[in-house]
């Protein structure tokens, strides 16, 4: 009776963690590794176990960092269920699916310059093919409904209030007599979120694994940030360019989409063009909208409207020339477009277009991972490059953090304070300056048994509190 952490334990994506328990073995997630070239190449190593001898998949929620090395994990021989909630499912659909079009997209562009060079062609990490095949085994399951999932493991899903579906996942693991409960934050949703509901607490559990995305920062209130997209909009119209916005298709869109609609005239929204420019982001407001009993109350009336009646002045550009067209447009356009991180996707060629011109205004609305154009651009960067070209960034760049669907430092010190005699926590997925300095305050405050995990790391459930307390 043990878990081995076998991803994100020291870093934020790649979310992996093996449970075993009487001969069965139980993965919490799946995720890929993203960020620069050396990190997204380790994508292609073997697992640290067989997927074979993997019994089930459980799935926190659908972002690519969480469910994104699935399709592998099936191509290299897993078959049995993966367990998510329902609408987990209905985003994987989609997700899983744009990210293999990107992975064989990347293959066929490498193979061009390896034939050029004589070298032997490269497989994508996989295809469209491998998804189908994973789509097949998914199983999905409503909040707060406990389902027994192997003989002595049993797992239950609560809303972590981060996107459509993301889930806090407890699990009961029994062997000989002896029963241990492990809960896994997942990511834990930032309270009082436009359209989310807030993380649901859970009081009871024998280990706690945590993430730790944003464990040594504050989000602004919503009432700043608010105040603060307010003011871009605002100085956007004294020097009317293109305003940018690199969006997380999932999430990060439809919250943005809402608030543009309960700000529109405050905002001056009415006197643009918004463009939606993802057809995965389409398809994921089209899940949001299927979904809305997941929702807030005001959310969910809001996307009860179809398409793009979201907003009078909306447009979904769905197909690459309708994309490339936006880019004649000198002034007066909102365009939100992934990727969030500007690692790839449509926002290149807007950034392209745009970040050298003065009255460019780009506002970043997420996490920026280490290695990250969007992280670049956070960091100051005078140049950047993009397909070999060296551009010049003069565009105005707003950081608008409290958008973030995380929680920060206090939300997950608050949503472990729910937890009864402060059981051995465990924090994962976070970088590991984040990570530390999100420990010294658990152990400040609540006096927490917390310690910090890395890669390959193995707790023996039988002896927890010995293992964490004496670590």
């Amino acid at each position: 009776m043990r878990i081995r952490f076998a991803g994100a334990a020291e870093e934020v994506t790649g979310s992996c963690h093996l449970l075993e328990v009487g001969g069965r073995r139980v993965l919490l997630d799946c995720g890929l590794i993203q960020g620069g070239p050396r990190d997204e190449a380790r994508n292609r190593e073997p697992f640290p176990f067989r997927p074979r001898d993997i019994d089930a998949v459980v799935l926190s929620h659908a972002h690519i960092d969480h469910s994104g090395r699935l399709p592998l994990l099936v191509r290299r021989g897993f078959q049995g269920p993966i367990w998510c909630h329902h609408a987990t499912g209905d985003l994987c659909r989609i997700m899983l699916r744009d990210a293999a079009y990107l992975h064989e997209k990347d293959a066929e562009w490498a193979n061009r310059k390896r034939l050029r060079k004589g070298l032997p062609p490269v497989d994508p990490l996989y295809t469209r093919h491998d998804v189908h095949e994973a789509l097949r085994l998914f199983q999905g399951l409503d909040f707060d409904q406990r389902r027994e999932i192997l003989p002595g493991v049993s797992i239950r899903l609560r809303d972590a209030g981060h996107i459509l579906g993301a889930a806090i996942v407890e699990i009961w693991l029994s062997e000989g007599g002896l029963t241990r409960k492990v809960v896994f934050s997942g990511d834990l949703g930032h309270r009082g979120a436009p359209i989310m509901h807030d993380y649901a607490r859970v009081s009871e559990a024998d280990l706690v694994l945590m993430e730790s995305t944003y464990g040594d920062r504050l989000h602004r209130s919503w009432e700043a940030t608010l105040d603060e997209l307010r003011e871009v909009f605002r100085e956007a119209d004294a020097a009317p360019g293109n305003i940018l916005v690199p969006t997380f298709a999932v999430e990060r869109t439809q919250g943005l989409l809402f608030l543009m609609g309960q700000h529109f005239h405050d905002w001056g929204l009415e006197r643009r063009h918004i463009f939606l420019d993802s057809p995965l982001a389409i398809e994921a407001t089209e899940i949001y909208q299927h979904h809305t009993d997941l929702l807030v109350p005001d959310a969910a009336r809001f996307f009860r409207s179809r398409g793009q009646a979201l907003l009078p002045n909306l447009h979904f550009t769905r197909t690459a020339e309708e994309s490339m067209a936006i880019n004649e447009i000198r002034s007066g356009a909102v365009i939100l477009a992934g990727n969030g991180m500007c690692s790839g996707g449509r926002i290149m060629h807007h950034l392209k277009h745009n970040v050298w011109r003065r009255d460019c205004h780009v506002i970043i609305v997420g996490f920026q991972a280490e290695g990250t154009l969007g992280r670049r651009l956070v960091d100051g960067a005078r140049f950047i490059r993009l397909w070999g070209e060296a551009i010049r960034v003069q565009a105005r760049i707003h950081t608008v953090g409290g958008l973030s669907a995380h929680a920060d430092r206090d939300g997950l010190v608050h949503w472990y304070h729910g937890f009864r005699h402060r059981p051995p926590l465990v924090l994962v997925h976070g970088e590991a300056r984040v990570r530390e300095a999100l420990r010294r305050v658990l152990r400040h405050r609540l006096h927490a048994p917390v310690r910090c995990v890395r890669e390959g790391d193995i707790i023996d459930l039988r002896h927890i509190q010995r293992e964490v307390h004496g670590s």
